[in-house]
């Protein structure tokens, strides 16, 4: 089956196959992203639409609706390594360490819906913070059954300065206002991603590049299901629910955003996912 890519716009979700674009009429659209099926269904719908190829894609909305964002932390050994630079006691860093071996991973809530930023649109740094750093991570689209649905790219914004002070300080670190973005679309697929997917990061000021990084998910430690399985444990999601799986990147400890910087986070085979820091 080609892949099929879900995008968000003003007035409705558009579906791409192969270069095709079709318009998903308002009584397909409801509850989309929370059914158990979605690749098939989408399928079907496109066979019996009409081709919309004028449709721009310039001005998408974060690709998702009701779901809320959480987040895996230290899923790869340059997180933990960070993690522990960053902890200002050495109580902290074994924190991390024993974090980064446990069978148990790390989840954390990350945003409400209304709260994730759209492609193009601005992320945001703390105005009491002085570390600030982007993470490009692979976000997954998981059913309320638990079933993932697909993938996109997420940025999952960082204050490192607040967290390594004190771990507690994690919800303050990681949840404000603009520290989360996804996009630009879902990419529909029951398959897992190949550990040879590429995860690359880009930091650009004034137009010119002050950091670059590349991992791929083989660096992973810990496996996508997994991660599903633990989030779902106990804890149910009526819409569904969107999972940041960690970062393998992270800039030098001498390094911090600066507004106006563009973060652009590109994942092999899902897409590039671009954003100015407010």
């Amino acid at each position: 089956m080609p892949a099929l890519k879900l995008f968000r716009t003003a007035t409705g979700w558009v579906v791409e196959r192969e270069a095709e674009r079709f318009r998903l009429p308002a009584d397909l659209t409801s509850g989309l992203t929370t059914r158990d099926d979605l690749s098939p269904f989408l399928a079907n719908a496109v066979s019996r639409l009409a081709r919309a190829d004028d449709i721009a894609l310039a001005h998408l909305l974060a690709p998702i609706e009701r779901q809320e964002v959480w987040a895996a932390g230290v899923t790869y050994l340059r997180s933990r390594t960070a993690r522990m630079e960053e902890a200002q006691v050495a109580s902290g860093r074994q924190f991390y360490d024993l974090v980064y071996n446990a069978d148990r991973p790390e989840l954390f809530f990350k945003a409400a819906a209304w709260r994730v930023v759209a492609p193009g649109q601005s992320v945001r740094i703390r105005r009491d913070a002085r570390w600030n750093v982007p993470e490009p991570e692979l976000a997954l689209l998981i059913s309320p059954a638990g079933r993932v649905l697909g993938y996109t790219a997420g940025n999952d914004m960082s204050s490192r300065d607040i967290e390594g002070e004190n771990p507690l300080y994690l919800p303050q670190a990681k949840i404000y206002d603009g520290s989360c973005a996804l996009g630009p679309a879902i990419v529909v697929s029951a398959e897992t991603p190949a550990a040879t997917t590429a995860i690359g990061l880009e930091i650009r000021r004034r137009s010119q590049p002050v950091f670059t990084g590349l991992t791929t998910l083989a660096a992973m430690k810990r496996d996508l299901a997994g991660l599903v399985e633990y989030l779902y444990r106990e804890t149910s999601f009526p819409d569904g629910c969107v999972l940041l799986t960690g970062t393998g990147i992270v800039p030098p400890d001498d390094f911090t955003l600066e507004h106006g910087d563009e973060i652009v986070i590109a994942i092999d085979g899902v897409g590039t996912l671009q954003n100015v820091v407010a």
